[in-house]
């Protein structure tokens, strides 16, 4: 499965760490200062096979008083069979805490982003986390996503530098609270990648991209670190919350922790059948986030969502510009809603996210919109938890949706309106920003009203009438005209549903 050399040492023993889906090889030793230099150089050479374990850790044995450790990695990339996997490399490193689930070595990880990093006290590249380099056993952690069939060589270059280690930076975090306006809808993206990840762009030109889209606040999701979250004060404002999270991105589906504590690190190196996910969901809503299963069914290797959805509080439906999958999740998530509600259990909201990387990826495509009592990292969450909010494929889309009681009663999105099951509903949805597209009227029996296309203006309001015995929630599709028809166009904007009748 794996043969290793390492220059200067010579071969060394492989052996298991607990499962089979991790593997240590032997380690790699530094001389101190006083016999080695200034700066030493280590080289490891190594090859996976197939069928190799999700990761593989390389202990380096690091000495007192070094400044900065640095590695470099490269691997080989053959031709392989078309619709075959070819090889992909994913890097990271854990200090002497160890590699212990849960994560308290952890100092950064950059997947396959980069083809090397740094760690000292003062700094430290994108992905990664500045402190002291402590002396003890570190832990270069090698992620292999995929291997080819002819095997995975790969080649790892350790420096350690000596010296004064430097004063490690206090963090310094965007505010939970931008200036608001009360009540009201707010625009946000919950899903986007900065260069601490797998993206290009930095916090900076992230959060200008999203001010001119429109948004009221935003997420910083990256990839398996929280090393954005101490680059985001700068970018904030009181017209932009920026709350921080993670994607936590696993072999078997990626999750978005949505407005954690600052700080706050969750693993990622378990599968389904390993039975970890909730410990984890748990530590997300310990440290003030939601947990949101992101692009469930996209197509990419390990994106798939298998977990099930026991521990949401939130699934991201739509992710970037509308696709196939997407359609598929959208219809995933109605025949969950008709579940909840035939089996009087609670029901999982909607949301939506760009999942921006680079150019050209559309910051705010889509983004979510959520009726919250402030511009807060608490009410935003609570509106999203509560189902309040639609999404939208940008800030010129806007869409309210309605039920009305023979008395007066009244309920929006998220909410349910309290009439008894002959009593008589009037559904209005209102819609702007949306020139030549359908409104469609989807309940648990499915789509039972389909409007004319709006005019040119892209305003309009339908209305439909119905009980709460015949439909048990409403809720509301804006979609563009059908370019492959029976197929249904793509969407401009749906709705969290309102709920008819009493429980």
């Amino acid at each position: 499965m794996c043969e290793e050399h390492q220059a200067g040492v010579g071969r060394r023993a492989v052996f298991l760490t607990g499962a089979a889906a991790a593997l240590t090889l032997g380690s790699v030793s530094f001389a101190s200062a006083a016999e080695g230099g200034r700066s030493q150089t280590r080289t490891v050479k190594g090859t996976l096979g197939p069928g190799a374990p999700d990761f593989v850790y390389v202990p380096v044995e690091v000495p007192h008083g070094v400044r900065e450790i640095r590695v470099a990695y490269t691997y080989d990339r053959p031709q392989v069979p078309s619709g075959t996997a070819g090889n992909a490399l994913d890097i990271g490193v854990f200090d002497e805490r160890g590699t212990g689930l849960g994560g308290e070595g952890f100092r950064g990880w950059s997947g396959g982003a980069r083809t090397e990093f740094f760690v000292r006290a003062d700094e430290a590249t994108p992905g990664y986390i500045p402190g002291p380099v402590r002396a003890g056993t570190w832990h270069i952690a090698l992620g292999p996503y995929t291997v080819a069939p002819q095997g995975l060589s790969y080649e790892i270059t350790v420096t350690l530098t000596f010296g004064e280690p430097g004063r490690t930076p206090r963090p310094v975090y965007p505010p939970e609270r931008a200036k608001g306006r009360g009540r009201a809808w707010y625009r946000g993206d919950c899903h986007l990648h900065s260069w601490h990840s797998d993206g290009r762009r930095t916090p900076g030109e992230i959060a200008a991209l999203a001010r001119a889209a429109g948004l009221d606040f935003i997420n910083s999701s990256e990839h398996n670190t929280p090393s954005a979250h101490a680059h985001w004060a700068e970018a904030a404002g009181d017209d932009l919350l920026v709350l921080l999270g993670e994607e936590v991105t696993t072999r078997n589906g990626h999750v978005v922790a949505l407005g954690t504590d600052p700080g706050t690190f969750v693993d990622w190196r378990y599968r389904a059948r390993d039975n970890r996910f909730g410990r984890f969901a748990r530590q997300i809503r310990r440290a003030g986030g939601l947990v949101v299963p992101a692009h469930p069914h996209a197509t990419c290797i390990g994106c798939n969502w298998k977990f099930g959805f026991g521990e949401a509080d939130a699934v991201e439906v739509w992710n970037g510009p509308w696709t196939p999958d997407d359609e598929v999740a959208l219809a995933d998530w109605d025949g969950m809603l008709v579940a909840s509600v035939r089996e009087g259990r609670d029901w999982i909201p909607a949301m939506g996210g760009s999942d921006a990387h680079r150019d050209p990826d559309v910051v705010g495509l889509p983004q979510t919109v959520v009726l919250a009592d402030d511009l807060s990292r608490p009410a935003i969450q609570d509106g999203i938890r509560a189902g309040r909010c639609y999404v939208a494929e940008s800030a010129a889309v806007s869409l309210a949706l309605t039920a009305s009681g023979p008395r007066g009663e009244h309920a929006g999105i998220g909410e349910r309106l309290q009439v008894a099951d002959d009593s008589p509903v009037t559904v209005r949805a209102e819609v702007t920003g949306a020139p030549g597209c359908t409104v469609r009227l989807v309940t648990d029996q499915g789509v039972l009203h389909t409007s004319a296309p709006l005019p040119a203006s892209g305003e309009g309001a339908v209305e439909w009438r119905t009980t709460p015995a015949y439909a048990a929630y409403v809720r509301a599709e804006v979609r563009h005209e059908a370019t492959l028809p029976p197929l249904p166009g793509s969407l401009a904007a749906f709705t969290n549903p309102v709920f008819l009748g009493r429980r």
